[in-house]
């Protein structure tokens, strides 16, 4: 009998929109005191970890980082760098056109695949004997405030604006199917106060968390931004309000 062919991943997210995104917040990014907060604070973890290990990698692969500055930590140690990022081209959910590495740090980019088990798939097998992964992203429980903000905007007509995220049983869970030794999941928040609710939309569009959902729902009208507006200042206390993402990062090793 012949083998049954896998079924496909759910389509949740447009590739087009993902890559559309991401090349959004490269331009946003070349304007004065553009925010990149998020991507400081996974650039910071894996400096972290990798002290906290003592793991000196020969050859290293990032991917996601728009501002090249892990790369730059990373050769000024002495590892060489390869830099991968889905706006140029790179193709997370595909065998990678590279292997070989020591290290993978995957950085805000993989809670937006179709096929994340296929993607850390790729990853490993990209990996050498002994290399290891650190993947972070956006993940369950992130934005709240945002959540009951766009539910008040639609009122009595809901609509797709958020992404489902993945949660840190989910997480263990796929670096143990996708077979990475010695795992370890967690999951931090990172708190952030906005004083308007176009501030909070313009962080996300320049930080590429903007919605790439392949049925993004229809645009707000008038009526609807009045009370997405108001929803985020009654949510608020003395002029702002608090927007929390929860950062999951999953590692594991390929023995």
């Amino acid at each position: 009998m012949a083998e049954s062919t896998p079924p496909a991943p759910p389509r949740i997210f447009a590739p087009s929109r993902r890559i559309a995104a991401r090349r959004r917040a490269e331009a946003l990014q070349r304007l004065p005191d553009a925010p990149h907060y998020l991507l400081d604070d996974l650039i910071e973890d894996v400096e972290e970890r990798l002290s906290f290990l003592r793991f000196e990698p020969r050859r290293a692969l990032v991917i996601g980082d728009w501002t090249g500055s892990l790369a730059r930590s990373l050769r000024l140690r002495g590892i060489e760098v390869v830099e991968a990022e889905p706006a140029s081209g790179f193709d997370e959910e595909a065998p990678y056109p590279f292997d070989g590495f020591d290290l993978i740090a995957s950085l805000g980019t993989l809670d937006t695949v179709n096929d994340l088990p296929g993607a850390l798939i790729h990853a490993r097998r990209a990996l050498a004997p002994g290399g290891m992964l650190i993947a972070s992203f956006l993940s369950s429980g992130s934005l709240p405030r945002l959540r009951e903000i766009m539910l008040a905007a639609d009122a009595d007509r809901p609509a797709a604006r958020i992404h489902p995220m993945v949660d840190v049983r989910a997480g263990g869970q796929l670096l143990q199917r996708t077979l990475y030794a010695d795992p370890v999941i967690d999951q931090r928040p990172l708190q952030v106060s906005f004083r308007s609710f176009e501030r909070l939309i313009g962080d996300l569009r320049a930080q590429a968390h903007s919605s790439v959902l392949a049925d993004p729902g229809p645009a707000l009208g008038k009526a609807a931004l009045a009370r997405a507006k108001a929803a985020f200042e009654a949510a608020g206390a003395n002029g702002k309000t608090v927007e929390t993402f929860e950062i999951l990062t999953l590692s594991g090793w390929k023995k």
